[in-house]
């Protein structure tokens, strides 16, 4: 990477950050850094760097920080966009899901409403069958029109609901038995009694 690159790179960054701490709070200092570079491109490895919120929701909100000022994004209706997941724990299984998960925004657009089958990618035992993406903020970086994009891991009946035009149900749901916003790889569904 050259010297003009750097410091587009790093121009990004830190514009990126100060906007997602104003919705979030003072980041962590510590950034989970991909083994493999997102530019690398999925094929050889490469993920999304991951930093990590505490202050925002009791546990860890991780955010991938790749993704908002990149031109190749399939952007969706918030704009350039990143993706969110929250744990009541440090549980790592979640910031790899988004760190892995951020390549698939520059090939389809990932909307507030939208699902994700994740089979084979949840942890053995889990209730979790898939994600449903919701809107966790909006941004402006750099004159950009950007958001956050919450992932939230959902049961097999939650996604046959919000497949079947109940969406809205899933979300009161996980709301009234306070599962938003987080992923509980291991919860009920919000439709047992």
């Amino acid at each position: 990477m050259g010297k003009e690159s750097d410091s587009a790179w790093q121009h990004w960054w830190d514009a990126r950050l100060a906007a997602i701490e104003s919705l979030l709070g003072k980041s962590e200092d510590v950034v989970r850094h991909a083994p493999v570079p997102f530019a690398m491109g999925p094929e050889v490895g490469g993920a999304a760097d991951v930093i990590y919120f505490r202050h925002h929701v009791p546990g860890l909100v991780a955010v991938t920080s790749e993704l908002i000022g990149r031109d190749d994004q399939v952007p969706n209706n918030l704009g350039n966009y990143e993706l969110v997941i929250c744990h009541r724990t440090d549980d790592p299984w979640g910031p790899q899901l988004i760190s892995q998960l951020a390549h698939y925004t520059l090939e389809a657009e990932l909307n507030p409403g939208d699902t994700m089958d994740i089979g084979p990618a949840a942890p053995e035992g889990s209730t979790i069958a898939a994600l449903l993406f919701l809107e966790y903020g909006r941004l402006n970086v750099c004159g950009r029109d950007a958001g956050l994009l919450l992932c939230i891991g959902i049961t097999a009946d939650e996604l046959e609901a919000c497949r079947n035009g109940d969406r809205e149900r899933v979300e009161v749901g996980l709301t009234e038995l306070g599962e938003f916003p987080y992923t509980d790889l291991f919860r009920p569904s919000v439709f047992l009694p």
